[in-house]
């Protein structure tokens, strides 16, 4: 396992952590990604310690508290030996105040996920999303508070836009608060928007980036083909929101990457993983596993590189052509170079 700072601190984190939006499978929206109990759990976490993998990513909203609930129980025990990151903002219950980025929501929910994780402080605690009801002073004057009082070490967003990061990051300044030192953010050879604005930002303003779905939902597994029905059990209904499983540009990098994976003797995913894991900004990538034998492939992807003509095949069958103002302002390198 590479480490790697989490920049804007001292701390070491792996290259490769564990979300853990499998277990419990408390709806059928969370059932579609894995119904992983405590047994299970408790032996993929011991997989994923065995393999220097300590950073393991949950949130309040996965399976409403059953994922808190479930890593909780399986660490028991453990603590000193990991690093725990949870992630609140979107609603948690019916009525008002349920969701949101306030200070009376943080927070409750900081304090009911620090209950089900059975832990006094999480490592890394996250919005899940921007609110753009709250003022952001709010926000983080709240965070802030709790790093005072010792209930989270850093703060992390997630699923923001360039302004609203930018803007978060210039009132913590202004007011001699804790930042944000981490954005988790969707990017893979399926969806490579990150890297018109937020990857300029997080290598200008040293944010690491935590990387979800590098897989893009499975549909860079291998399993999902031209012309070919999805296979069973698999998440095809909800991949969509990142890419469509029937679209021709998905289907023409995973014909690239299969030819990249019989060169170098590694699987379709490892070689996907590999690809973001090395990019710009990159500090982390998410993995999901629904059993140990899908979690051990996942560490092929650790301790090689892809060559600099692989590299090149991947970047040019997954060019997207920018939108306006990224169009314009890649028009000329000398004012903006590229962060690839």
């Amino acid at each position: 396992m590479e480490y790697r700072k989490l920049l804007g601190s001292g701390l070491d984190v792996p290259v490769m952590s564990f979300g853990t939006a499998t277990f419990g499978g408390g709806s059928e929206f969370f059932k579609a990604w894995g119904s992983t109990d405590l047994k299970e759990a408790q032996r993929l976490i011991s997989v994923c310690l065995d393999n220097g993998l300590n950073l393991f990513d949950t949130a309040n909203v996965y399976s409403q508290g059953m994922s808190e609930e479930i890593l909780g129980a399986a660490i028991e025990g453990k603590r000193d030996q990991i690093l725990l990151s949870t992630k609140s903002t979107f609603r948690m219950g019916d009525g008002p105040n349920k969701s949101g980025s306030t200070r009376w929501n943080i927070i409750k929910e900081c304090e009911a996920s620090l209950r089900r994780l059975k832990t006094d402080y999480v490592d890394l605690y996250t919005m899940h999303g921007f609110d753009a009801n709250t003022p952001v002073e709010e926000t983080l004057r709240a965070l802030d508070d709790l790093i005072t009082a010792g209930k989270i070490r850093y703060i992390g967003a997630s699923n923001f836009s360039g302004w609203h990061l930018m803007k978060s990051l210039s009132v913590s300044e202004r007011y001699g608060w804790s930042k944000y030192v981490a954005h988790q953010a969707y990017y893979s050879l399926a969806g490579r928007e990150f890297e018109w604005e937020l990857m300029p930002l997080a290598l200008d303003q040293k944010i690491s980036t935590f990387v979800w779905s590098p897989l893009a939902g499975g549909a860079l597994s291998g399993k999902f083909r031209r012309n070919q029905a999805p296979p069973a059990g698999s998440r095809s209904s909800q991949i969509d929101f990142v890419v469509s499983a029937k679209s021709e540009a998905l289907h023409n990098i995973v014909d690239t990457l299969d030819e990249i994976s019989k060169e170098t003797g590694k699987t379709i995913p490892q070689v996907a993983l590999n690809w973001v894991m090395h990019r710009p900004s990159v500090t982390s990538i998410v993995i999901g596993a629904r059993n140990e034998e899908q979690l051990k492939q996942n560490f092929g992807a650790l301790g090689w590189k892809l060559s600099a003509e692989h590299v090149a095949k991947l970047d040019k069958v997954s060019a997207v052509k920018p939108i306006y103002p990224y169009w314009h302002q890649h028009g000329d390198r000398e004012l903006i170079p590229s962060p690839i």
